[in-house]
């Protein structure tokens, strides 16, 4: 395949990615949230035993900063608590509140219904392929991008 086929192909399907993308903005806007923040909450709201702040910048690719600024703005609300890892005393885990879980439970689930609700209306072997060519497509992503290289100058534009 001709680089421009390609290239016009990588444009429909970051067209597709900005569309899912900005259903979770808007989504998060209408409760008063970042995507950001509408992330973190998803990903506590799915470890009921609590998650460590480290594992939830992995997950988002997001820095200690960014991560450590949402969870404070929850914890200013009331609704997560934050305790020392037993293994890591640097690392700390978080978990709803009561205030939380109600704040969260008009948030979370419906959000998840949907996802889950678009997703059935694909044949099982298509989201079966659809997950793992996007798997396989997210990881050369990732490979690609960490072999580029840039100077001082051009990481501070």
């Amino acid at each position: 395949m001709k680089r421009e086929e390609v290239r016009a192909l990588v444009n429909e399907y970051c067209k597709l990615r900005d569309i899912q993308f900005a259903a979770y903005e808007m989504y998060a806007r209408k409760h008063g949230l970042t995507a950001k923040e509408l992330f973190v909450l998803d990903i506590i709201w799915f470890a009921p035993d609590g998650c460590l702040q480290s594992d939830i910048c992995e997950r988002l690719s997001a820095t200690k900063q960014t991560v450590s600024a949402i969870i404070k703005k929850f914890l200013k609300k009331g609704y997560v608590s934050l305790e020392e890892s037993q293994t890591d005393r640097r690392n700390k885990i978080v978990r709803f509140t009561k205030a939380g879980i109600a704040y969260t439970q008009k948030i979370i689930p419906p959000a998840a219904n949907a996802e889950i609700d678009a997703m059935a209306e694909l044949p099982i072997e298509e989201i079966g392929e659809l997950v793992r060519l996007t798997t396989l497509f997210s990881h050369c992503m990732k490979e690609k991008f960490n072999q580029i290289e840039c100077g001082k100058d051009e990481a501070r534009e």
